[in-house]
């Protein structure tokens, strides 16, 4: 396996491990508590890229700990493997927002439920802000720190854009239907 056929999830688990070995749990928990809020990353997912990293040699299984749990350590072919796709072109970004889909669509369903999902939709980016505010305080690694500004200046965008909608408060306006060519 090269680093151009890691894809961002197993290269995240990678950048895991170069803090040290983790259990395939130990590395959903780090997934989760850090990067989860951008990153989705099952943990199922990270125990089948864990057994692919393997057998590419570029991580390897330790001795079994307590209650059988097997920690993995990134291999020094890991680190390179790491260290090339850090540096080389990554894939665009392709945003999955749930909430853009519905707004899209808001047309073909009653104006209530329209104004329900934006209004829950709202109050869940509104925590998760509160969520990453709470965290700043806590974050002084430069490089962490610029992610979670990140997320904060999203959520807050994003909070705009649903406070603005027109159909937040009002009836969600029909579409037209398009007349045939005459």
């Amino acid at each position: 396996m090269s680093s151009h056929d890691l894809n961002a999830t197993a290269a995240s688990l990678l950048g895991f491990l170069l803090e040290g070995p983790k259990t395939g749990w130990d590395l959903a928990e780090a997934v989760e508590q850090s990067v989860g809020y951008f990153w989705n990353v099952t943990r199922s997912q990270v125990y089948r890229e864990l057994k692919t990293l393997a057998a590419a040699g570029l991580v390897s299984e330790k001795r079994a700990g307590v209650r059988d749990k097997v920690p993995f350590a990134i291999t020094a072919a890991g680190r390179a493997a790491f260290t090339a796709w850090m540096a080389g072109p990554h894939a665009p970004d392709i945003l999955r927002l749930p909430v853009v889909l519905t707004v899209f669509f808001g047309a073909h369903v009653a104006p209530e439920v329209l104004r329900n999902q934006l209004a829950e939709a709202t109050q869940a980016h509104r925590a998760r802000l509160e969520a990453y505010e709470a965290l700043q305080p806590e974050v002084s690694e430069p490089y962490q720190r610029a992610a979670l500004d990140l997320g904060v200046a999203y959520e807050k965008t994003l909070i705009t854009w649903l406070e603005g909608l027109p159909w937040s408060a009002a009836p969600a306006p029909r579409r037209r239907k398009r007349s045939a060519p005459r």
